[in-house]
């Protein structure tokens, strides 16, 4: 099975992408995750730009796990294509009925939802949406497995939907291109409600996604970065400059033991995501 994963991921990869596409293996890239005790981890890279992916650990990259909040892209587009929302500013009243974190216990719009990644807001989002059109748009996407066993505000969260890391990456893609079976103006507002962090020629667009199977954790960082760079162009007989945007898109999931509070890894996991666009020179050096 495990050879299988690995053959249909190459396949892919190769297949997906132009003959021209480069695969490149970053063994470097698991001291990170050694550096933070961490053993079962994969991270994976594609380069638009230069028509390259890049990868650590290529049997876990194509290897399927519960998508947890990592869903909430996909939810948030399905919930402006069937119009439960009009647009993120929509608003869901808090039931205090639900057990919640603190910071999630209020009132809240789709895009604060997905900064917090309150549950109890995409869970409501879900039942809304319904089953009959979460599933056409799981199967048109080809989302992962496409498998919404259990409730319709669960399937995300009990391990019955699942996707790669590999899947992730070309999600997000197709999301940044415009390229999923969905309006251009639902991806663009999905986009703009992932954007977590800018910096000097550069932006960071990402969602985390933490779930439990089996007694294992698993962390989730989804997303893509903007570099934003100066070029000089011949405008006639006169130079010009103007500035250039470059896409980058990445997917790390790890493990690690349900009971293992040694530290706060909802940061960790982020930290080292960075950590790795940094050594690839998609992120500027601190």
């Amino acid at each position: 099975m495990r050879v299988s994963v690995i053959l249909v991921l190459l396949g892919s990869l190769l297949f997906g992408s132009c003959a021209k596409t480069r695969i490149t293996e970053h063994k470097d890239w698991g001291e990170v995750y050694k550096e933070n005790g961490i053993n079962d981890a994969c991270f994976i890279l594609r380069d638009n730009n230069h028509e390259a992916i890049h990868y650590y650990n290529l049997e876990r990259c194509g290897t399927r796990f519960l998508p947890a909040s990592t869903f909430k892209i996909f939810n948030s587009l399905v919930a402006l294509e069937t119009a439960v929302a009009p647009d993120e500013r929509l608003v869901i009243k808090y039931d205090s009925s639900i057990p919640a974190r603190p910071e999630w216990r209020k009132d809240m719009d789709m895009a604060e939802a997905m900064k917090l990644s309150a549950v109890w807001y995409y869970q409501e989002l879900a039942r809304r949406i319904g089953p009959a059109n979460m599933q056409r748009y799981l199967d048109t996407t080809k989302y992962g497995n496409m498998n919404m066993g259990g409730s319709i505000d669960m399937f995300w969260l009990n391990d019955s939907l699942k996707i790669s890391a590999d899947e992730q990456a070309g999600f997000v893609k197709r999301l940044y291109f415009h390229e999923l079976p969905m309006s251009e103006r639902s991806q663009r507002i999905v986009k703009n409600i992932m954007l977590r962090e800018e910096g000097n020629g550069y932006k960071l667009y990402y969602k985390t996604g933490t779930g439990i199977v089996k007694g294992k954790t698993i962390y989730w960082v989804t997303g893509f970065v903007e570099r934003i760079q100066k070029v000089k162009e011949m405008k006639g007989s006169m130079n010009k400059e103007d500035f250039r945007t470059y896409p980058y898109f990445f997917s790390q999931n790890f493990e690690l033991p349900e009971t293992d509070t040694s530290r706060n890894w909802y940061d960790v996991r982020i930290n080292i995501a960075k950590t790795i666009l940094r050594k690839y020179g998609v992120l500027p050096t601190e």
